[in-house]
C-alpha cells in the first residue's frame, strides 16, 4: 500500500515522521513523507491568537481532508480532544520518556540559585517552575529544541525546560541536567506519545497502522485527554495530567493539577481506576469540586 506521510519540517518533526515511516516500510508498504508548513511555524509570537498549539496542525489536517497526504503524525501533547469532522486517531504509538528535562549545564532545579532566569513558553511549566520555586525569574522562549538549547548555551537563560522525549529523540539526552518527577512536575496531557491521525471512513490506512498501536500508552493518554476535554484545557490554561500503571497491575493511576494562571492557584487531584475514561472524567470532576478560580 501506498501512504502518503504529511508532516512538519522541524528536526522532532521530521524525526517522528521518519519513525513511523520506517515501521511502515518493514510491514512491506511503499511510503512517501510530505512536509508541510503550518501556521504555527510561520507564527513567531504567541500562539494562542492563532489557534494554540492546534496551530502546529491545521494545514496538515487540511491537506488530510482534501486527499492530499493519507496519514498525519503528530505529537500527541499537541492534538486537541476535538478533531476537525472526518478526521480520526487511529493509533498511539508506544509512549517515550514522559517527563519534562531542566537543561541547566549541570545544576538540578533544586539548585538554581535565586533569580537564576529560566526560559520556557508553557503555562503548565511556568505554574510548576512559580509553585516549586518562586526565587526564579521566568522568560518566554520558543522556537525548536536546537535553537532553545543555543540560547542557553549564549547565556540568554540560566536553564530551560523541555520535554525529555524530544531530546532522546534527537540525540540530545546527554544535556539534560535534571529528569523532573512526574508525580511533582506533572506533564503535559500525551507528552512522550505520537498520534498517527486518518481520515475517517479510510478502512485500509486504519488496517495498515493498526499493528503501531500499542495499547498500554493508549489507556494512559485516553485518561489524560479524558480529563483535559473535561475541563475545557488547551495551551491557554496551565494544566496537568499523567497517567500510569497502579502500583499491582490492573488500574491506572492518574495525577493531574490546575492552576489559576502561571503565578500560582493550584489545585491538585489523582485517583485509581480500570476504565481510562471513566478515570479522566472522575479526576476532572474533583479538580473542578476544588474551585480553582477561588484559590488565593
Amino acid at each position: 500500500m501506498k501512504i502518503r506521510i504529511g508532516t512538519r519540517g522541524s528536526l522532532l518533526a521530521r524525526w517522528q515522521a521518519e519513525h513511523v515511516k520506517g515501521r511502515l516500510e518493514a510491514r512491506g508498504h511503499e511510503v512517501e513523507l510530505r512536509f508541510i508548513t503550518t501556521t504555527g511555524d510561520r507564527t513567531p509570537g504567541p500562539l494562542e491568537p492563532v489557534g494554540g498549539k492546534a496551530a502546529f496542525l491545521k494545514e496538515i489536517e487540511e491537506s488530510l481532508l482534501a486527499g492530499e497526504v493519507d496519514l498525519a503524525v503528530h505529537s500527541l501533547k499537541d492534538v486537541p480532544t476535538e478533531l476537525p469532522a472526518g478526521l480520526a486517531l487511529t493509533a498511539v504509538l508506544e509512549r517515550a520518556d514522559p517527563r519534562d528535562a531542566l537543561v541547566s549545564g549541570g545544576a538540578p532545579l533544586a539548585a538554581l540559585p535565586s533569580g537564576a532566569r529560566v526560559g520556557t513558553t508553557s503555562l503548565r511549566r511556568r505554574a510548576l517552575l512559580a509553585r516549586h520555586r518562586p526565587d526564579l525569574v521566568l522568560a518566554d522562549l520558543r522556537g525548536n529544541v536546537d535553537t532553545r538549547l543555543r540560547r542557553r548555551r549564549d547565556g540568554d537563560f540560566d536553564a530551560v525546560v523541555l520535554a525529555l522525549a524530544g531530546l532522546a529523540r534527537l540525540g540530545r539526552e546527554a544535556e539534560v541536567s535534571e529528569a523532573l518527577d512526574p508525580e511533582r512536575f506533572v506533564p503535559a496531557p500525551g507528552q512522550g506519545a505520537i498520534g498517527l491521525e486518518v481520515r475517517e471512513g479510510d478502512a485500509a490506512l486504519r488496517e495498515a497502522v493498526a499493528p503501531l498501536h500499542h495499547e498500554e500508552t493508549s489507556r494512559a493518554v485516553t485518561a489524560e485527554r479524558t480529563l483535559l476535554a473535561a475541563l475545557g484545557g488547551g495551551c491557554n490554561v496551565p494544566l496537568g495530567a499523567f497517567a500510569r500503571e497502579a502500583a499491582g497491575g490492573g488500574a491506572l493511576r492518574l495525577v493531574a493539577f490546575v492552576a489559576r494562571d502561571d503565578r500560582g492557584g493550584f489545585v491538585e487531584a489523582s485517583g485509581e481506576g480500570s476504565d481510562p475514561a471513566a478515570l479522566g472524567a472522575k479526576v476532572a470532576a474533583r479538580l473542578r469540586a476544588s474551585s480553582v478560580a477561588a484559590v488565593p
